[in-house]
């Protein structure tokens, strides 16, 4: 049986844990708001009070938090627990500058880096269908596979190398999509309302045809409804757009529409909608 500590029980940890559990996976958890993790104890896992609490029996050890800085606070924290030898799965949305920082902490702690974040939001987590984007040394994926198999559908190895970022850079490409569709969707919805007409109608016509897709489908069906439960927040979105627009900047190219959408988002958030799903961003639109 693998021990394991995940560090992180946000919307998408707290997702991710049972899958863990269901799959025979020994699992303790910790979460800043002790609260958020205290149902994982229904589903097996134990709940403690402080990261080194939660990596000091871990085989493997998985953050999934907010950003980079929170990632290493909460390694920092559990440092007096770490041993050599343990494999850390960073599979939190970091900017490709964290990804240095966190790689070099762990080989301060002869830990066993792997940069492997996921893509996909809570109901992808939530069925064990989330892609891993990983790097890292070919020794440690064999200690890595029965958790992966259990939150994801498919692990695409980019790199032996963790500290290489190869996975938080592509994850960053990938958001970038989901992103901008979901402003170009809720743009388009707004832009029927504002001509006068019902926005299911926007729906109507693209349902079934070359531009459709689930989740196209899914972000629609949450402004028809009015139902913004967070499967992935306008606050995170936003985050996930900063952390974007910088890496493209370094990289010396343009997002015209990453830094469109980006201002979006920040205007949902000054309107109140930043802890609702993303698909809150067509409130954006409005004054």
């Amino acid at each position: 049986m693998t021990t394991a500590a995940l560090l992180g029980t946000g919307i998408m940890g707290a997702a991710m844990a049972p899958n863990l559990t269901r799959a025979g996976i020994d699992l303790t958890v910790w979460n800043r708001t002790r609260a958020k993790a205290e149902p994982l104890a229904g589903h097996g896992a134990t709940v403690v009070d402080t990261p080194a609490e939660a990596v000091r029996d871990a085989d493997v050890i998985i953050t999934m938090l907010t950003e980079g800085d929170a990632a290493l606070a909460a390694m920092r924290a559990a440092a007096p627990a770490l041993r050599p030898g343990q494999i850390w799965a960073q599979m939190s949305t970091v900017g490709a500058d964290s990804v240095g920082p966190l790689a070099a902490f762990a080989a301060e702690h002869g830990l066993t880096f792997v940069d492997a974040p996921v893509q996909g939001t809570r109901q992808p987590a939530e069925q064990g269908e989330l892609v891993i984007l990983a790097a890292g040394p070919e020794q440690a994926r064999a200690a890595l596979a029965p958790l992966f198999d259990a939150v994801g559908s498919k692990t695409v190895w980019l790199d032996e190398d963790g500290a290489s970022g190869a996975g938080t850079r592509l994850k960053l490409a990938a958001v970038a999509y989901g992103i901008t569709l979901t402003s170009i969707a809720a743009e388009s919805l707004a832009l029927t309302k504002a001509l006068g007409l019902d926005p299911a109608l926007f729906g109507e016509i693209v349902t079934g045809g070359p531009l459709d897709s689930p989740y196209l489908q899914a972000k629609l069906q949450a402004v028809l409804t009015g139902d913004y439960t967070p499967s992935f927040t306008v606050r995170n979105g936003e985050k996930d757009m900063r952390l974007i627009t910088e890496a493209a900047a370094s990289a010396n190219v343009r997002l015209d529409m990453a830094e469109a959408a980006r201002a979006r988002f920040r205007r949902a958030i000054e309107q109140g909608h930043g802890d609702l799903d993303i698909a809150a961003t067509y409130h954006a639109s409005f004054s």
